[in-house]
């Protein structure tokens, strides 16, 4: 068999579907693995370049090959797209995957490698983030139940105890609802320790990781935010700049020019939600802030409110947080307030 240049990887739960290429892009091994089977091959093997889509498992297998004294490429799962034949199976996506790896501008896009800590603490984030998603669901569902029997409160998860409370002791709901009402309200109420509990998990790994601290001051972050960035940027040099990690998160504008005419829309929403959803939460806490004078804003931010709707600026802002990240994240740096506060012509 001719020298392997590359291996694509097309995994699943229990098979898994290898496609080779040498160094002319010829392809020299087509072979399909039980699960059993897939790592005993690579330790046979001598270090190769191995391409897999970043999908569930893939960092797992990543850091198992990595260990193995292979190099490791995840591709996003649209890259590699383009490159699949008309047939879609197994062979042709390995094969894709393999073509799609000697690109390089798919290369350039790869997706970096978690480490074990970092996938678990991502783990972490998403329980508490489906917690709390259980939570409204439930708070959401008490309102609309006891709005049917005419008990309404106003907004707040503060107002679901009296909620609970009234349809214990108004007459006019019925007993089989009261029980209802009971087996909802108990399992919003154990849901609050639980929430409490993984916060202080997370704000206790903030307090440990000199990165996330210093992404912590910046005035947009808070402490979801700052476990959050590290977690899903675990490399940032592989973007080259802090637009292009702007960019990957969706936070940029659609473009839809042709025939020289420029023509943007709105933001992509590509790249990861729940980080682009934290970054603009926190834009949005901020602005609100200094809507109602409690936070003094910075030149940047105040021309923007005086010309743009707040939501837009919202997400400018957090665009601008992104590349302020990555510049932290690259260089090491703290967070300047006092660069930030100056005048623009100074800064300029």
């Amino acid at each position: 068999m001719a020298k392997l240049s590359q291996i694509g990887v097309d995994t699943s739960k229990s098979v898994f579907q290898l496609h080779g290429a040498d160094e002319s892009g010829q392809p020299v091994l087509r072979r399909k693995l039980r699960r059993v089977e897939f790592l005993k091959f690579f330790e046979k093997l001598e270090p190769t370049e191995i391409g897999i889509e970043a999908c569930g498992a893939s960092h797992h297998w990543a850091r198992e090959l990595t260990r193995l004294g292979h190099q490791v490429l995840l591709l996003p799962p649209q890259y590699v797209r383009p490159y699949v034949d008309r047939n879609k199976n197994d062979a042709a996506d390995a094969e894709a995957i393999c073509e799609a790896l000697s690109r390089p501008k798919v290369r350039k896009r790869r997706v970096a490698v978690k480490s074990a800590e970092q996938s678990a603490l991502q783990m972490l984030i998403g329980t508490r983030d489906s917690l709390i998603g259980r939570r409204t669901q439930l708070s959401n569902a008490i309102r609309s139940y006891a709005a049917e029997f005419g008990l309404v409160i106003a907004k707040g998860l503060a107002r679901i105890e009296p909620l609970l409370e009234r349809t214990v002791t108004d007459d006019s709901v019925p007993a089989i609802a009261k029980e209802a009402f009971a087996t909802l309200g108990r399992e919003f109420r154990e849901l609050a320790p639980r929430i409490a509990e993984l916060d202080a998990k997370l704000l206790a790994w903030h307090r440990g990781n000199e990165l996330s601290r210093r992404l912590r001051e910046v005035p947009t972050i808070g402490p979801i935010g700052a476990c959050l960035l590290p977690i899903k940027v675990p490399d940032p040099h592989i973007f080259r700049s802090g637009r292009q990690l702007a960019a990957w998160i969706g936070l940029t504008a659609k473009d839809h020019s042709s025939g020289g005419k420029h023509k943007l829309g709105g933001i992509t929403r590509a790249g990861d939600e729940p980080l682009r959803a934290v970054l603009v939460s926190g834009a949005t806490a901020l602005i609100a802030h200094v809507r109602s004078g409690r936070s003094q804003p910075t030149p940047w931010l105040a021309g923007m409110l005086k010309r743009k709707p707040p939501k837009l600026v919202a997400v400018a802002l957090a665009n601008k947080t992104a590349r302020i990240a990555w510049k932290l994240m690259v260089s090491g740096q703290r967070y300047d307030r006092a660069r930030a506060a100056a005048p623009l012509t100074a800064a300029a």
